[in-house]
């Protein structure tokens, strides 16, 4: 991959988990056995507190949404639930598998993914003109269609918040277009819930106008369900004592920076035996649905428990991601949720790996005119491109999407098709690599044997372990939990003795001759 291998990647995302550790544990060192203070809107204050601490989070009121966003939106909730559409995920976390407690799909641009917890999720397209798309039935098709809807609204929500946000809080950006609309913004505050602002200048972004569009234009959302009544355990919050939480305090990953997050959240209508239940006299209503922010890394700034009523949506903007963390606190009731996102996709997308792999397959000299195969250049530079390539096709598409099994045929068949195609360019990478261990085994100057070893080996070492870790993951006990459609496949595998593959799925006889005949030369 590009300059660094993601072995390399690996050991700075360990790196960046012992750290959160550390912060964590020197937090609740700090609390003793205290709990830090939080504040819900039953609290004075709670309304300073959120102007001045986490003016970022924006929320617009169930009732200022208009009436046909909730009947489709809801009404797209139940159809993907009743079409088995939600997914709990197999997760990886500190090199352990996890599975979520949420299920979850994720709706899209065409050919996008999203990572989150070291798993690649793959969108169900949401239709777009000029595309064909075949779902696996016209109910899923109404449904995608509503939440590329909901994508709208949100889109123009967004941007009317940050845009109303920019006139009150400067007047200094001459470069961007915005509405001739100038609502008073105390009236803004009571009517739609939409803005709360610092009192400190130094905390209002510049917006210009590149920036509005690239912070706020959604590219996929992650749809999450979760029926608290159905988990045997619940972590309780552990810094403010706010309860139980569906998800744990974090930010949220793999985000263009400062983009927005913008939430449609939605909990099931309660029984009228369940309305009866009384309401705890201090802290947050346990029965109602919140989402909870914190300062990160802070146990200065008293914590936020917003509640959230059927149909809410919330948008956390700018910063507020990267300098607060949230997390979900359960309320008694099934929830739905739809997450939308700027989802950084530089890396993530099926044109880009597309894109890397045909690069790659430039130096392979095809068949023809009855010449055997060949690879066009043994310079290093073109060596390490291939074998980076060929790991990143290998770990970070075909073995991601073949672990969460057949689930994406539930919804839709598109993916079937390019992930065929990158298998068929992966194999050719195979290949390639092939070839190259049969010039290495040719005569060769010394120089030139070593260089190519040295290029080769890392790439090939890290090849073998990242196909045992995955072939250990594919047949762990959690994976008996799952539905058997769901179950994660260990593929591409082959047998030693296959007549289709050039190199074994085992490596480490190769690795110990490589090694070998690097310790000749530096001996």
């Amino acid at each position: 991959m590009h300059e660094c291998s993601m072995k390399r990647r690996g050991g700075r995302a360990a790196a960046s988990d012992r750290e959160k550790d550390a912060k964590k544990q020197k937090l609740l060192q700090k609390m003793g056995e205290n709990r830090l203070p939080y504040l819900t809107p039953k609290d004075d204050g709670f309304h300073q507190l959120w102007k001045t601490k986490y003016s970022k989070l924006v929320l617009r009121k169930a009732g200022k949404v208009p009436k046909e966003v909730h009947e489709e939106v809801q009404k797209a909730f139940f159809t993907l639930r009743k079409h088995d559409c939600f997914f709990q995920d197999l997760v990886r976390i500190k090199g352990k598998d996890f599975v979520t407690p949420i299920s979850r799909i994720l709706i899209g641009n065409l050919g996008y993914t999203y990572k989150y917890l070291n798993t690649r999720l793959f969108t169900v397209p949401w239709p777009k003109e000029s595309y064909e798309i075949n779902y696996s039935h016209p109910e899923i098709s109404e449904a995608c269609k509503a939440f590329i809807k909901l994508n709208d609204y949100l889109h123009r929500e967004t941007i009317q918040a940050l845009q109303e946000q920019n006139l009150v809080e400067t007047k200094e950006t001459e470069d961007c277009t915005v509405s001739d609309r100038h609502w008073d913004f105390a009236t803004s505050i009571t009517e739609s819930g939409s803005t709360l602002r610092d009192q400190s200048q130094s905390h209002v972004p510049k917006y210009v106008c590149s920036d509005l569009k690239g912070r706020t234009s959604y590219n996929l959302t992650l749809l999450n369900y979760m029926d608290p009544q159905q988990m045997l355990f619940l972590k309780p919050e552990p810094y403010f004592g706010m309860g139980k939480m569906a998800v744990s305090w974090h930010h949220d990953e793999n985000l263009v920076e400062r983009s927005t997050v913008a939430v449609y959240s939605y909990s099931c209508e309660e029984s009228a035996v369940d309305t009866l239940v009384e309401e705890t006299p201090s802290g947050r209503d346990p029965a109602i649905w919140h989402v909870g922010l914190k300062v990160a890394w802070d146990i200065a700034t008293p914590g936020l428990a917003m509640p959230l009523d059927q149909g809410d949506c919330y948008f956390m903007q700018d910063d507020l991601n990267m300098t607060h963390q949230h997390c979900v606190l359960a309320g008694r009731q099934p929830r739905f949720s739809s997450t939308h996102r700027v989802a950084e996709c530089s890396r993530g997308t099926l044109p880009y790996i597309l894109d890397r792999c045909n690069t790659a397959l430039e130096n392979l000299q095809a068949e023809g005119d009855s010449r055997s195969p060949s690879l066009k250049s043994l310079d290093v530079v073109d060596i390490k491109q291939v074998e980076e390539t060929h790991n990143e096709v290998e770990f970070e598409w075909l073995r991601q999407f073949w672990f969460q099994g057949r689930r994406y045929r539930k919804c839709t068949d598109w993916w079937d098709k390019p992930i065929a195609t990158l298998e068929e360019l992966w194999r050719k990478m195979e290949l390639m690599t092939s070839l190259l261990l049969d010039e290495i085994k040719k005569e060769q100057t010394e120089e030139q044997r070593n260089g190519m070893i040295s290029c080769l080996l890392p790439l090939l070492m890290e090849r073998q372990e990242l196909r045992e870790e995955w072939l250990t993951r594919c047949h762990s006990q959690l994976v008996e939990s799952l539905p058997e459609d769901e179950k994660p496949e260990c593929h591409p595998y082959w047998q030693e003795d296959d007549p289709n593959m050039p190199l074994p799925f085992n490596l480490e006889d190769i690795i110990v001759e490589l090694q070998s005949l690097l310790d000749k030369v530096e001996s």
